[in-house]
This record gives C-alpha cells, sequence and structure tokens, in this order.
C-alpha cells in the first residue's frame, strides 16, 4: 500500500525542485507520484512505497529540509484534528511510549511563544505517554501552516511524523568560502550539488566536465561516489597556481581517491578516445560576454606544424599558450550535444548550462539532439537574463528514431566576438525589447 509523504522544500530556485525529487528517484529506483506541488509554496506531497524509499529520496537532496509521513492536512485546526481522529487513531498505539518532540514550521507568518504552546497542546488527544525530549527523540511531529502573504490566517495546515533530513548541509561544507583554489567563475557548492543530482552522480560512475575551470562540478560529482576528470583550454586553469589546483580541492574535501586527472584541451580537439564510456557530462561552458569564445587553431588552418623554442617543443613548455580561433555560442553547444551522444552510455546524463535572454520564451534556443531526450529545463534568473540548466539523457541505440547527420559548418564571417554571439551582443544592449532605444554601458 502507497503513503502519502509531506516534502519541506526550501523556498530557492523553485524550478529545479522537482526535476531533483525525479532524478534521485530514478536514481534509487523509486516510484514516484507528485500529489501536490506548486513552485509558489515550500511545501509538495508525494506518494511512495514506504519508509524506506521515502528516505532513500530525500537522503541526497539538497533543495529539501525533510521528508515527513503525512497525518492530515485541512484548511482549519478543527477540520485538522477531525482528519487525524479519523485517518490515523489506528497508529498511535504504535507511538504511545517513545519520546517525542513538536515542531511549528509557519511560512509567511509567525506565533508568539504563547499560541505555540496553546497549538501544541491542542494535540492531547493523541494520548503520547513517552518523555519530551528537545534532542533526539525517538519522533518528532511536525505542524506546518502555509499562508498568503497579508493573510491572518493560514491557507493550509499539515501535520506529520518526521521521516528523514536531507543532505543540504552539504552546502556548508563544499562552501566557496573556505575552498583553497578558486576563479571568478567557479560554480557555488548548491548549484554544483544540485547539478551532480540531476546528472544522477554515484558510485560506480565516470563523470567528465570538459570546461572544468577550479573543479566545482567534480567535486559535487566525487561527494556523490563518482569517479571524475576533467579537461579545460586554459592550461593555467588545470596548472593552477601559488602551489594549489584542483588536486588540492580534492585533497581538502579527502576526495582525491575520486579524481582521476585533469588535462588541457577544447571540446573540438579531446584526446579522449571517442567511445561510449562516460555516466556523465557537466559543464557550465563559457558565454563569451567578457571576452570571445575561442577554440585551438587559427583562421586559415595553418600552423599545424610543431614549433621550437630553444630547441624544445613549444607545446611543452609551461608557459606555452597555444593559438586560438572564434567560435560561435550556438556552434559549441552543438558541439557539446554532439559529443555527449558519442561518448554516454544508454540512459546517461549531460547537465549543461546556458544563457538567455529573460524577453525570450524560455522554451526556445535550447539545444536539441536525435540522440538525446530533454529532461528537465530549469531556470535561474538574474535581472534581464537568465541562466538555464538543460538535462539530457542518452537514448538507447535501439530507441532513436531518427539518425543525426554529420552537420556541415559554414566558414566564420566577422571578426567581432559579437558576430559569433546573439546572447553577448544582447547582453552589452541591455537586453533592450523591440522598441526600446538602444543603451549605453
Amino acid at each position: 500500500m502507497s503513503i502519502d509523504y509531506l516534502v519541506r522544500f526550501v523556498q530557492v530556485h523553485e524550478t529545479f525542485r522537482k526535476p531533483e525529487l525525479e532524478a534521485l528517484a530514478c536514481l534509487a529506483k523509486i516510484s514516484l507520484e507528485f500529489l501536490f506541488y506548486r513552485e509558489c509554496s515550500p511545501f509538495c506531497i508525494i506518494r511512495l512505497h514506504d519508509e524506506k524509499a521515502a528516505k532513500a529520496l530525500i537522503s541526497r537532496s539538497v533543495l529539501s529540509k525533510g521528508i515527513y509521513e503525512l497525518w492530515a492536512r485541512a484548511t482549519t485546526y478543527e477540520e485538522l484534528h477531525s482528519n487525524i481522529k479519523a485517518a490515523r487513531s489506528a497508529h498511535w498505539p504504535r507511538y504511545a511510549s517513545s519520546s517525542f518532540r513538536f515542531d511549528i514550521d509557519v511560512y509567511q507568518g509567525s506565533h508568539s511563544a504563547s499560541q505555540q504552546r496553546k497549538l501544541i497542546e491542542s494535540f492531547d488527544y493523541l494520548g503520547f505517554e513517552g518523555p519530551i525530549l528537545m534532542k533526539q527523540p525517538d519522533q518528532i511531529y511536525s505542524i506546518f501552516e502555509d499562508y498568503d502573504w497579508s493573510c491572518p490566517v493560514p491557507k493550509q495546515i499539515y501535520f506529520g511524523r518526521w521521516i528523514a533530513g536531507s543532505q543540504r548541509d552539504a552546502i556548508n561544507t563544499y562552501s566557496l568560502k573556505s575552498r583553497r583554489y578558486l576563479s571568478t567563475t567557479s560554480m557555488d557548492s548548491e548549484l554544483s550539488l544540485i547539478t551532480a543530482n540531476l546528472t544522477l552522480a554515484a558510485p560506480g560512475k565516470l563523470f567528465y566536465d570538459p570546461f572544468v575551470g577550479t573543479g566545482s562540478f567534480l567535486i559535487a560529482s566525487s561527494h556523490f561516489g563518482a569517479v571524475t576528470m576533467g579537461s579545460d583550454i586554459d592550461g593555467r586553469a588545470v596548472r593552477g597556481k601559488d602551489g594549489r589546483n584542483i588536486v588540492t580541492n580534492f585533497q581538502q574535501y579527502e576526495l582525491l581517491e575520486k579524481y582521476l586527472d585533469g588535462f588541457i584541451s577544447d571540446l573540438t580537439h579531446c584526446p579522449l578516445k571517442m567511445g561510449r564510456i562516460l555516466d556523465g557530462i557537466m559543464c557550465d561552458p563559457p558565454y563569451g560576454v567578457r571576452e570571445g569564445l575561442k577554440v585551438l587553431g587559427t583562421r586559415d588552418g595553418s600552423g599545424k606544424e610543431a614549433v621550437y623554442i630553444n630547441g624544445e617543443p613549444a607545446h611543452m613548455q609551461d608557459k606555452y599558450i597555444p593559438p586560438k580561433k572564434p567560435y560561435s555560442l550556438e556552434a559549441m553547444l552543438d558541439d557539446i550535444l554532439e559529443f555527449a551522444a558519442s561518448t554516454l552510455v544508454d540512459h546517461a546524463r549531460l547537465s549543461l548550462w546556458m544563457p538567455t535572454a529573460n524577453d525570450e520564451e524560455i522554451e526556445l534556443g535550447a539545444p536539441i539532439h536525435p540522440c538525446l531526450d530533454t529532461i528537465s529545463v530549469c531556470v535561474q534568473p538574474f535581472n534581464k537574463w537568465s541562466r538555464r540548466l538543460l538535462t539530457y539523457q542518452r537514448i538507447p541505440e535501439h530507441e532513436i528514431k531518427v539518425r543525426s547527420k554529420p552537420k556541415t559548418r559554414t566558414a566564420i564571417e566577422g571578426s567581432k566576438a559579437d558576430d559569433l554571439n546573439a546572447f553577448r551582443k544582447r547582453y552589452f544592449q541591455g537586453f533592450k525589447t523591440q522598441g526600446e532605444p538602444e543603451r549605453s554601458l
């Protein structure tokens, strides 16, 4: 028999919360049914098989506080008490002698200490005879109230028994504030861990980040047990500075055994053997705003011959900077999907961050590939632009309906970064809407 549970979310990154639970259910092979979910509410009701499934689901969640066995819900306390007596009275003897405490969780409202005590005392009909312990009781019973702004009465009241907490504390463990090796573009620990969950990082899996930077995604994936490796076109990011690099970050968190290595490469010249060996790809590619996007190579295709400095190959020297040529954002996104389709095993996932202007339809512009299913699109809004986390899943070969054809890439025209990156151009124009005069920055 299935059981209804209440999930208490944190009210941040609202579009990420449901996809995270769905990903964790997929990872744990749990049947999950959503009975109530609203982005404007931190309370969600789901249906699971049993308490074991509830603990497995919430144990890795970053955007949840905990999960509760839902005893009743109502719009008034009179109705709530009636529903508890009607539906749960047979369960009370099971917990009669257990130590316990009551918690009150009010969203967009508050109660004084005397009001809280009165609320708790209204549940005395439960007849619990065990000792009241504020620390580590056997059972925790929670009263939840959900208010609308400026409304004096709750729009919904929930009562439940605490089952398990989440992994939200991991955000502090991996906080950038205490990390030894950072850059200005290092992804924060919360979003890194969420991305790892959506990509299904787990023990026994091999994860790769082709835009590794200082390794935030690799650290998050390794936290969940995956073996990781990464690359970056900027050799300075891989090598590090002042004795600090990706390796020292892994050492800091005692995860070094999960890190294979990092190497210098761009996605179009990846030295990895092209085969379907990866269990996950996570990346936050450059958006080309501060400087135009580049890949290794020259405009005219020359410069492939080896260059020697003092008899030593230039590319073997620490300060060597390889030549680069312009690259468009659209081409980069297409190349990432093509690379994922060629290297991911069946049902493995790619999670890709992508910028977009807020005056565009959010579904438009996301790249697609015939070998990849789009699993979720999560949005982190800023002012006039947002970035989306796109998650894809590799379709097994026998299920692919349309085979992709190699794209014929037209020659790059223009020498300005804005010619190759529409997002960059709009960024510096202030994302002006149609009819709005152009502003200077």
